[in-house]
């Protein structure tokens, strides 16, 4: 009879441990991003370029008091981030201004996994472009310049405001750079009136 009680006891303890609810860790993730449909309109402004950019962001001059003229922030509020643009008139120096484009994007060395590069050329438009896309964490994950190399230069870089952590903004990032590569494929000087 003993064996027989030890043998149910030993049943009970075998299913109780069995039903118990135990916390587990949860697995880390990142919040889900919707994006928009790629919906665009005209910069037409008053400013010596236009361009075509998207629905779902919003445009604004640069108060900043480092800014000149024709500069501006191009805002994505539902991800965070910012395109600051800011336009240079040539005087002799497109070298000078190509040199620190560049030298500002390869900052970003330190942090960055890799710096991959691609130019973009319309020469009907006269521009020439240079993209900058930045892996890893650094602090903008992609910056560009365009120019006439003649009269006008811009330069743009992507920033978000939140730390960069590569995992979580991928897929934003990836969403914005297909925006931008439209800016430039749509990119256009304006003639002097």
């Amino acid at each position: 009879m003993k064996k027989n009680i030890s043998i149910i006891i030993l049943i009970m303890i075998i299913f109780s441990a069995c039903t118990e609810d135990k916390p587990m860790p949860k697995p880390r993730e990142y919040y889900r991003v919707s994006f928009p449909e790629k919906e665009y309109q005209q910069f037409l402004e008053d400013y010596p370029y236009s361009f075509e950019y998207p629905t779902y962001a919003v445009i604004i001059p640069d108060t900043d008091n480092n800014s000149e003229l024709f500069w501006i922030n191009m805002q994505f509020p539902d991800y965070n981030a910012t395109i600051h643009i800011s336009y240079k008139k040539v005087n002799n120096d497109v070298g000078q201004f190509i040199e620190d484009s560049h030298t500002l994007a390869y900052k970003h060395v330190v942090k960055a996994d890799a710096i991959n590069e691609a130019i973009f050329m319309d020469d009907s438009l006269k521009t020439f472009c240079k993209l900058y896309s930045i892996e890893g964490n650094a602090a903008t994950p992609m910056q560009f310049h365009i120019t006439d190399s003649v009269n006008h230069f811009l330069r743009g870089s992507l920033y978000f405001n939140v730390s960069p952590n590569k995992d979580s903004l991928t897929p934003s990032i990836d969403f914005l750079i297909e925006d931008v590569i439209h800016i430039m494929e749509t990119f256009e000087w304006k003639s002097k009136k």
